[in-house]
């Protein structure tokens, strides 16, 4: 069984950052790669960023690319996600996943992911 357990998600102006954090529990953290997904109201849940078990590769959607950055602190058991200049349209509710391999797959689907998350919420206003 795996835990995982986001936190850092508020409501922040336009413009802003934050830093959302995700801790895990439950399994060899460092051997599995890492997604960030969102989902926003009335849309289906979207992948946001990718990191592999060593965190040495990285993926973006083209969405977010330039303004967020994944990292993980395997010492920690944690994985995290900077947000930077925030848009209205990254208003969502944020989830992370663990993989069941440890490289970035080249097709990310949500079905590959067995745990999830509860969410986080960040709100972006005007």
């Amino acid at each position: 069984q795996v835990q995982l357990v986001e936190s850092g998600g508020g409501l922040v102006q336009a413009g802003g950052s934050l830093r959302l954090s995700c801790a895990a529990s439950g399994r060899t953290f460092s051997s599995y790669a890492m997604d960030w997904f969102r989902q926003a109201p009335g849309k289906e849940r979207e992948f946001v960023a990718a990191i592999s078990s060593g965190g040495a590769n990285t993926r973006y959607a083209d969405s977010v690319k330039g303004r967020f950055t994944i990292s993980r602190d395997n010492a920690k058991n944690t994985v995290y996600l900077q947000m930077n200049s925030l848009k209205l349209e990254d208003t969502a509710v944020y989830y992370c996943a663990v993989d069941t391999v440890g490289y970035i797959r080249r097709e990310i689907r949500k079905t590959d992911f067995a745990f999830w998350g509860q969410g986080t919420q960040v709100t972006v206003s005007s």
